[in-house]
């Protein structure tokens, strides 16, 4: 079936690539964001890729969009953040394909126990067993204030329900939900030092101390080196602390870039020179600071194949979700007809 699909759709694909995105290699409890794929569907998808595709690594693709030189079918691997899972469960499996794969890489938590941000607060405001009734902080200026009402105590059911939302395509289904989003939409902009002060705040209010789950880490020193290391993979660019970057001066977005390219040369020998925007957010001034660093390429997380004609500074990713490989098989052919 997925071969007469793919000679089907494939007759008449245009001259761009696909470069896909994705973040983690895990099976979470919870994935409100769906940035997780399962280990088996992930290596379903890869060998699907190996065998139906042309998979160019990040810098080849780089290369071929420079000297318009861009085929069809072609597809780029790509993953944000550096979780620990990256290493851990995605590296085999592209190990055993012999798969290439850029990992864009946020260098604060490199190391730490530290979860990132956007993880420990929704550990706390969906999934903490026992909340305060009221909740009330000012953040930025705006004061979020809420009534969990009955949902202080986190039941099966509303567990349950908030384990299974899609928080980018649904609704807040619960009071707990609802007051997530508003929290995260007013934490997203600011620094990281703001971001901790508020999580400090949001910790206390629910008497917990900071989230340290081993599945959530990013990878240790160690292990960024050793993936550094691999003939078959690169290391990208994902900024210090991960900030909107659209969000702040240039000034900050110059140091979060630089001291990022820093610490992963110092830590890694390589010196990397490809980007990626944290959440896809940027604006003229961060392009500007790019070409100012010499950078080579930066990815958005616009849904856009790359071809010749396309900004270099710009260049277009899909999200893959967690979807059998049948699934992912017609998703990508859909991408891959723009």
């Amino acid at each position: 079936m997925l071969d007469r699909l793919h000679s089907v759709l494939g007759l008449a694909l245009p001259h761009r690539a696909c470069v896909l995105m994705y973040h983690r290699i895990a099976k979470p409890d919870a994935d409100i964001w769906k940035i997780a794929v399962d280990p088996v569907n992930f290596e379903q998808q890869i060998q699907f890729l190996r065998k139906k595709t042309t998979v160019l690594s990040v810098p080849e693709l780089v290369e071929a969009v420079r000297n318009k030189k861009v085929k069809s079918n072609t597809v780029a691997i790509t993953f944000d953040d550096g979780y620990a899972d990256n290493f851990l469960v995605a590296k085999p499996i592209l190990d055993q394909y012999a798969v290439p794969a850029t990992f864009f890489v946020a260098s604060q938590t490199i190391g730490t126990t530290a979860e990132f941000w956007w993880d420990e607060l929704e550990n706390i405001l969906l999934f903490a067993p026992q909340l305060p009734a009221a909740f009330s902080l000012l953040v930025a200026d705006q004061l979020i204030t809420a009534s969990l009402e009955q949902e202080t105590h986190l039941s099966d059911a509303l567990r349950l329900q908030l384990q299974h939302w899609d928080a980018s395509n649904e609704p807040a289904p619960s009071h707990r939900a609802s007051l997530f989003l508003k929290v995260w939409q007013q934490l997203r902009p600011l620094s990281h030092a703001e971001q901790q002060q508020q999580l400090h705040a949001i910790r206390e209010w629910a008497s917990m101390l900071p989230s340290q789950r081993p599945d959530y880490r990013a990878m240790s020193v160690a292990e960024l080196r050793t993936l550094a290391s691999s003939e078959l993979h690169t290391i990208g660019l994902h900024t210090h602390t991960h900030p909107a970057l659209a969000f702040h001066t240039a000034e900050v977005q110059q140091q979060e870039i630089q001291r990022n390219k820093t610490f992963l040369e110092q830590h890694t020998g390589h010196q990397p020179t490809i980007l990626a925007y944290p959440y896809g957010n940027h604006n003229q001034e961060t392009i500007a600071v790019a070409a100012q660093l010499h950078l080579q390429a930066c990815f958005t997380t616009e849904v856009k194949l790359v071809g010749h004609d396309s900004d270099k500074f710009r260049l277009g990713r899909f999200q893959v979700l967690n979807n059998p490989v049948s699934s992912f098989a017609q998703q990508l052919h859909k991408w891959q007809k723009g």
